[in-house]
């Protein structure tokens, strides 16, 4: 299926590994340039040569600290004209309420919650003055499905859910689609220290993990970028305003 997406260019953050890269590789495939955005200017040179040795498109780095406002302002400056936004940095710590003190809230928060929704606005201006655009908010399953134990994560997921909600309902109007998409637990490295311990990965409670998921497994990178793939070209035309639940059914089956 041609997604249509050849020639555009695609802003995605925390695009130097897992579901970022992911995403970023799915959109390369189907024809469209990258500017790839992470905090660690190594791991964007890596994840470039990978893209550019595979696919023939443009792809820009961008090393910034998105939890920085000025950082969001310098980054549109630099990229010009945006057809996708891809939001997907941000990386939140596991924390009940009493465990968690408002420094470390805020820090988790200005990544993952201010900087979607800064980005977002600039990029929004943007595109309702050309009137066309896409923005993806790829968000988390916290959100949906609030966990005491992830508590930051939980109300800030929950908050982009609302946001992408809410402006995707508005952006219709100006020729610009706004969409959520919710994960379920996808295998990257980050996911693997959930059974970790102090002394390394728990092989048992690995197991006894995955036994009890859809498809007896995590979903990988590439099937969450797919999804955001095709929610992002005009083969998902008339979808603004809604979440996406990428879960293999593990929602409904607490």
């Amino acid at each position: 299926m041609d997604l249509g997406l050849s020639g555009k260019w695609a802003l995605i953050t925390g695009s130097s590994k897992g579901i970022g890269l992911a995403c970023a590789e799915s959109l390369a495939a189907e024809g469209c340039n990258v500017h790839l955005v992470a905090r660690t200017a190594s791991a964007l040179a890596e994840a470039r040569e990978s893209i550019l040795s595979r696919y023939s498109v443009k792809a820009n780095l961008h090393a910034l600290d998105l939890s920085r406002p000025e950082s969001i302002t310098s980054l549109v400056d630099r990229c010009g004209s945006i057809n996708i936004l891809i939001n997907n940095a941000g990386a939140v710590p596991r924390r009940e309420l009493l465990n968690v003190d408002d420094s470390e809230w805020r820090k988790a928060w200005d990544l993952k919650v201010f900087a979607y929704i800064n980005l977002t606005r600039e990029v929004y201006r943007q595109m309702r003055a050309r009137g066309a655009g896409v923005i993806v908010n790829v968000i988390g399953m916290a959100g949906e499905a609030p966990n005491p134990r992830s508590i930051i994560a939980s109300t800030g997921n929950a908050s982009l859910m609302a946001f992408s909600s809410a402006l995707g309902a508005e952006s219709v109007d100006y020729g610009i689609r706004v969409i959520g998409v919710n994960p379920g637990l996808v295998l990257t490295e980050r996911t693997k220290t959930i059974v970790s311990t102090n002394s390394g990965p728990d092989a048992a409670a690995w197991r006894s993990l995955v036994e009890r998921l859809p498809f007896k497994r995590m979903a990988s990178s590439k099937e969450i970028a797919d999804v955001v793939a095709f929610l992002a070209s005009d083969r998902a035309s008339y979808v603004s305003g809604t979440v996406v639940t990428v879960d293999g059914g593990a929602v409904n089956r607490r």
